[in-house]
Order: structure tokens, then C-alpha cells, then sequence
């Protein structure tokens, strides 16, 4: 017997209706089934940085997220604004994450002029061979110093 097909019967939880569809999820799981960050955890603390919008709103961890929200999502890999398609609170393969939601337009745009730019930029890491010398050292020291 594979794993596919292993079924357990348990009785009713909220926010599960009888077809075994979830209606309502948490956020910060739903954050890491659609893969926008690696672990439960991140997703938690991005929420409570002010990093996740659900409807124009800063949101905590805890919300429960239904179909049809909009989310403004701040990571890593950019800024993002979507729309919840499908709920999950497990993740899985990267295919099947895209499916849970649909990014607009704008924030497909933004990203992408966001990204032309940094190619456009020069790249200063492929010109520095070696370690700093000393007068090096203490121009980045006092930069550092600044901010």
C-alpha cells in the first residue's frame, strides 16, 4: 500500500467541510504551503513585521484567510500582490502551490521592471579579487560608521 493512498477517518474539524475541502486557514500556514517562504515560522514573523496585507490591512498570524482575499506580500524574492484562488494547509510540490493563487498584473510589471534594473546596474562584487587593504579597510569602515 503507497502512501497515496493511505486514508485516515477522524471526526469533523472546524474549517473542513465534509468533502475534505478547507475553507479557512491560517495564514502563515497558507503563506508556506504557497511556498512564499520556507518555513511556518518566517511566514509568522513576516506577518508580525507588517511584511503581509490581507485587504489593504496588517494582519496576525492567526487570521484565518478564505478564497478571494487580496495579499500584499513582502519577502525576498520581491514584492508580490494576489489573489487567493485555493486554500491548503499543506504544501507541496511547487506546481501545485502556484495553483492556490493568482498574482495581478501590476505586481507582475513592478516586479519585473524591479528586476531589469538590478541587471542594468554595474556589478562591483566581480571587480574586488582578494581581501581589502588596509586604506580599503578603513573606507569601508567609516561607510559602515554612517549608516
Amino acid at each position: 500500500m503507497g502512501w497515496g493512498s493511505f486514508h485516515v477517518l477522524r471526526a469533523s474539524k472546524p474549517g473542513v467541510s465534509e468533502n475534505n475541502a478547507v475553507d479557512r486557514v491560517r495564514i502563515d500556514k497558507w503563506l508556506w504551503a504557497a511556498r512564499f517562504f520556507k518555513t511556518r515560522a518566517l511566514a509568522s514573523r513576516a506577518c508580525e513585521l507588517g511584511r503581509i496585507e490581507c485587504n489593504r490591512q496588517r494582519i496576525k498570524p492567526s487570521r484565518e484567510l478564505r478564497t478571494g482575499d487580496r495579499l500584499q506580500v513582502k519577502n525576498d524574492s520581491g514584492d508580490f500582490e494576489i489573489d487567493v484562488l485555493q486554500l491548503s494547509e499543506i504544501r507541496g510540490p511547487a506546481v501545485v502551490a502556484q495553483t492556490l493563487y493568482a498574482e495581478t498584473e501590476t505586481s507582475k510589471e513592478a516586479r519585473l521592471k524591479l528586476a531589469e534594473q538590478r541587471k542594468s546596474l554595474p556589478d562591483f562584487d566581480s571587480l574586488r579579487e582578494g581581501r581589502p587593504s588596509k586604506r580599503e579597510r578603513r573606507v569601508l569602515d567609516r561607510l559602515r560608521r554612517r549608516m
